[in-house]
């Protein structure tokens, strides 16, 4: 009776599942505790996400590989041809191949979008003129949701050209126009005043760089100033920037320039 428990057809599978198990889990720690863990730079988001996406690809990867391993050992262990079976799988995928050939396209096409750094999840991107934020990136399809809530789903091998806002941060240049009221020296102490309040924004990086006057015009001339910020929040830059300078412009009883409408009478 102890002999027939233990034959080995009926403890190897269940040694052969639970050593499976416990080499994933040795495999994904060292993969957690080694792969892209380098000191140096502080890594970007995008430099984040894309290691979380890999690291991801690569846990399916070797979880199917190793399940694959393990049945094929416990099929060969109650005597089934394994060899027969790995050539018919051969057989089987060369049809499926054929028959899923757009499928083997996608599939190619989101390892190539992962590899070489064309987008992650959580990138800001625009895709056929649709701008959004990628919310999902299978290896099938890239799902980006728009700003008024739309979802583009678009198959990857359809994708063959894309423009990505997140990459890296952005120099946003800002233009506006100051009344000939207001001195140079004047309007540079309320724009340090700005900068005192936008620095402690999360979206800046920087101190704003004070590029001086770009153009002069009838009543009014136009200011540029430089604003170092991160990856597409421009748009909260500009407004938070627009807001504090019609505090200071109400603060210093300062008016805000109207339009100079410019006439010219001649000669018919």
């Amino acid at each position: 009776m102890l002999k027939t428990i233990l034959t080995p057809k009926l403890y190897l599978p269940i040694v052969y599942i639970v050593g499976a198990i416990v080499v994933y889990k040795i495999i994904i720690h060292l993969l957690n505790k080694t792969l892209f863990k380098r000191k140096g730079k502080k890594k970007t988001t995008f430099q984040m996400n894309k290691e979380a996406t890999i690291i991801n690809l690569i846990k399916s990867i070797i979880k199917y590989l190793i399940a694959i391993i393990v049945v094929l050992a416990i099929l060969n262990l109650y005597g089934v041809q394994t060899g027969a079976i790995i050539a018919s799988l051969g057989i089987v995928g060369a049809v499926l191949g054929l028959a899923f050939q757009d499928t083997i396209k996608n599939l190619l096409s989101g390892i190539t979008i992962i590899f070489d750094d064309h987008y992650v999840q959580g990138d800001i991107i625009t895709i056929n003129g649709f701008r959004g934020e990628v919310i999902e990136l299978g290896l099938q399809t890239t799902k980006v949701k728009g700003y008024n809530g739309e979802v583009l789903i678009i198959q990857n091998s359809a994708i063959t050209s894309v423009i990505n806002h997140s990459m890296y941060d952005t120099m946003y240049y800002l233009s506006f126009s100051v009344s000939n009221n207001v001195s140079l020296k004047q309007l540079e102490t309320i724009l340090n005043n700005i900068n005192k309040k936008l620095i402690k924004m999360n979206e800046v990086k920087n101190d704003m760089q004070l590029l001086g006057v770009e153009e002069l015009c009838g009543n009014h001339y136009i200011y540029k100033v430089l604003i170092d910020c991160k990856s597409d929040n421009h748009y909260a830059v500009n407004r938070a920037f627009m807001k504090y300078l019609k505090e200071e412009y109400e603060q210093n009883n300062i008016k805000v320039p109207g339009e100079y409408l410019e006439v010219k009478v001649g000669n018919k």
